[in-house]
């Protein structure tokens, strides 16, 4: 019986490479898509979660007479995407800012076809002209990249911040905390520069390229940041800002000249606290986060209610949305649907960043 099997399936192999029962690889003119596409893999990035897609109900859930008419509460959906865990720390900024101090970014070229042998430099200038109206020269795009360590001292008036502008960036003991003194245009540039390294590695491993790194929209950061709670004021259960045990649960300022009631009178290192149900660290307090958004008051009312986002068409709006509230901010600014805003070439010493890569081929609610 097992010869009979085995014969009957040779001569089916066979008589399928003739054409006799279909073809597979498009001759005969059946319609077969084109052969031998690569495999697309694509690969959760290190140090990323991934966030399912869904719908919420984005805007303020508790009486707010102040964003009343900028943060309303209506109902949209969200398609899955990778997030970072963690905002982007010190450290790991500093593996951009030595890149691009070394010259590698003037000398090395993007491996990329379409990219007309353009190096990595001259890629992030186009790129930040092209899809942002932002003209850079190659000797601005070090000063941009480079955190403005003096953020410590222009944005506090009599208080001595010395020893940060000194030692946040550059000391070991700080590697670990969020970095900032970044402006909005500065973060873009990182995302760029973490999309072309990242993208270069798996070219040179011929696989498909993984979609860019770019900062949140306003929509995904709120969504992200309930992890997965509705109608709720922050990105836990409950309404307060403590736990059962009385601990405080973001790094925020508790109250009027009490910084370190949550243990930090500054920042705190980027894993500080308890993680949402979503796997991320810090999203309330800490620093607040640039997003991709420009910021318009009625943005809101007419955003589109799949995946939406606010973007000027004349390139005019120079606010953009930063979310979640930092360490020298009262418990009002952690609330989830809480917007403020800052300008795209401002630098200050409670924002920071994290990166988002959009899932790719995913669509629907079944089980990522």
């Amino acid at each position: 019986m097992k010869r009979i099997l085995v014969a009957f399936a040779l001569i089916s192999y066979v008589l399928s490479g003739c054409g006799m029962f279909g073809d597979k690889t498009g001759k005969g003119g059946e319609l077969t898509g084109v052969t031998n596409r690569p495999k697309w893999d694509q690969p959760n990035p290190y140090g990323m979660v991934l966030i399912p897609p869904g719908s919420f109900h984005m805007g303020q859930n508790d009486q707010d007479v102040n964003s009343s008419q900028i943060a309303h509460n209506r109902q949209i959906t969200i398609s899955a995407f990778y997030m970072d865990d963690t905002e982007i720390s010190n450290n790991e900024y500093r593996q951009f800012v030595d890149y691009m101090l070394t010259g590698k970014a003037a000398s090395e070229n993007v491996n990329d076809p379409a990219g007309n042998g353009l190096t990595v430099e001259d890629s992030m200038i186009k790129f930040l002209k092209q899809y942002y109206d932002y003209t850079v020269s190659a000797q601005d795009l070090q000063k941009l990249i480079y955190p403005d360590t003096l953020v410590w001292i222009r944005d506090f008036t009599y208080s001595y911040n010395e020893p940060l502008t000194e030692n946040y960036y550059w000391h070991p003991a700080f590697d670990n905390y969020p970095v900032v003194g970044v402006n909005w245009y500065g973060a873009q540039a990182f995302c760029i520069w973490r999309t072309i390294r990242y993208n270069n590695y798996r070219d040179s491993q011929k696989r498909p390229k993984l979609p860019r790194f770019r900062l949140p929209t306003e929509a995904e950061w709120e969504y992200a940041a309930r992890g997965g709670f509705e109608h709720k004021i922050y990105p836990w259960e409950g309404p307060y800002i403590r736990n059962s045990k009385g601990c405080f649960l973001a790094n925020f300022k508790p109250g009027r000249g009490d910084y370190i009631a949550d243990n930090f009178e500054y920042t705190c290192p980027i894993k500080s606290y308890w993680p949402n149900d979503y796997g991320l660290y810090c999203m309330p307090g800490n620093v607040a986060e640039w997003c991709e958004d420009d910021f318009e008051e009625t943005g809101y009312s007419y955003a589109h209610d799949l995946n939406p986002i606010y973007r000027d068409p004349k390139h005019l709006e120079r606010r953009r949305v930063i979310r979640g509230g930092s360490w020298k901010d009262v418990a009002y600014f952690l609330s989830v649907g809480t917007r403020t805003y800052e300008y795209a070439d401002t630098t200050k010493s409670f924002i920071g960043f994290r990166c988002v890569v959009t899932l790719l081929g995913r669509s629907g609610a079944a089980k990522l």
